[in-house]
């Protein structure tokens, strides 16, 4: 195999386990080229080499240079999605263009999985179950729209950041978010707060809508030891590989919000043989829309009673799984494995063309 290149974050340990697992596999330290320079046009790859494009997250500079601001956003804050979402495409293709061998996470399969409108349309395109959505620019739309609980979503979010799972009844609201409003300016918090004031919660959805919104209608979410939850399933090369269950007391699952992994032998057990493999070739089916893509993250949900399942989300960096070992493997361990067995994957024109 030809040498490896890493785009990433230095020192950040997405960089650090995808490095160990390399050296590991005896293929010697992985070139390694920082967001920042990319950004700034001055950098150089090997020639030939197989090339991972890693988060370009927590780095405030490096989130200043993709949203092309003359400042750094406040820490937390939740601004300028659209802005960094062209800025990251256009970092992405710069080094796609230096590129001579192959390419881990091709940058029309990121400009998709970093739309969820897009993202959902080829999911359902090509028939993965999803929830029915639409987009909007603000509050009004999603009122009007006469969907009584539905997920609003920044089009180009991820982290669950600035996500609000919303409720609407004879004009009461109820909504949950990591979302907080600060003197007109909005901000990302470990946290998830509770609004109940209609004019609080139109204000921050009105504050995400200028940068679009993907809403959604509210998939009831199975519940186990008295917590809801969803699967996080890793899928490398076209397999569902390592599986977390996210559980929580709060519509939202995410982990970083102060949730917990549950216990999956005995989520497993409940959902049964025969449904746990379709759950997980859902997801295999989801990643199959980005095949040239060597891993995907799948947020999968299952309904109580575990007979349906919809597909939440499909993340381009969603893979950092510290200490979940499959086979002796983490997911970076895995991913190289694969890389050593497995031929670039062909893209298909049907998909090509979504």
């Amino acid at each position: 195999m030809t040498a490896l290149s890493v785009v990433g974050i230095r020192g950040h340990r997405r960089v650090e386990l995808f490095r160990a697992a390399a050296v590991a596999a005896g293929l010697g330290e992985p070139a390694f080229v920082d967001w920042r320079d990319v950004c700034a046009g001055d950098f150089a790859l090997a020639p030939g080499s197989t090339v991972r494009l890693e988060s370009p997250g927590e780095d405030a500079e490096v989130d200043r240079l993709l949203r092309g601001a003359p400042a750094p956003a406040a820490h937390g804050e939740i601004v300028g999605l659209a802005a960094w979402y062209r800025g990251f495409l256009a970092a992405a293709r710069r080094v796609a263009e230096r590129v001579t061998g192959r390419l881990l996470n091709p940058v029309d399969d990121l400009a998709v999985l970093f739309d969820k409108r897009r993202c959902h349309a080829r999911l359902r395109a090509h028939g993965v179950p999803v929830p029915d959505g639409f987009a909007a620019d603000g509050y009004a739309q999603v009122r009007d729209a006469g969907w009584g609980r539905v997920f609003v979503k920044p089009a180009h979010g991820s982290s669950a950041s600035g996500v609000v799972a919303l409720a609407m009844h004879r004009g009461r609201v109820s909504a949950y978010t990591s979302a907080a409003l600060d003197g007109g300016r909005l901000f990302n918090e470990l946290r998830v707060h509770h609004y109940t004031g209609e004019r609080e919660v139109a204000a921050i959805i009105d504050r995400l809508g200028a940068d679009g919104l993907h809403v959604e209608r509210w998939f009831p979410k199975a519940d186990h030891a008295g917590r809801v939850f969803d699967l996080r399933v890793v899928v490398i090369a076209g397999r569902a590989a390592h599986v977390v269950a996210r559980t929580s007391r709060t519509p939202l699952t995410n982990l970083h919000l102060g949730n917990a992994r549950g216990d999956l032998a005995a989520i497993r057990a409940a959902v049964g043989r025969e449904r746990w493999a379709a759950a997980m070739a859902t997801c295999e089916r989801a990643a199959a829309c980005f095949p040239d893509s060597l891993h995907v993250g799948v947020d999968l949900m299952l309904a109580p009673g575990f007979e349906e399942v919809a597909v939440a989300e499909v993340n381009a960096f969603g893979d950092l799984l510290p200490g979940l070992l499959v086979d002796g493997r983490d997911t970076y361990a895995a991913e190289v494995a694969a890389l050593l067995r497995t031929p670039a994957a062909t893209r298909g024109a049907e998909v090509a063309a979504l």
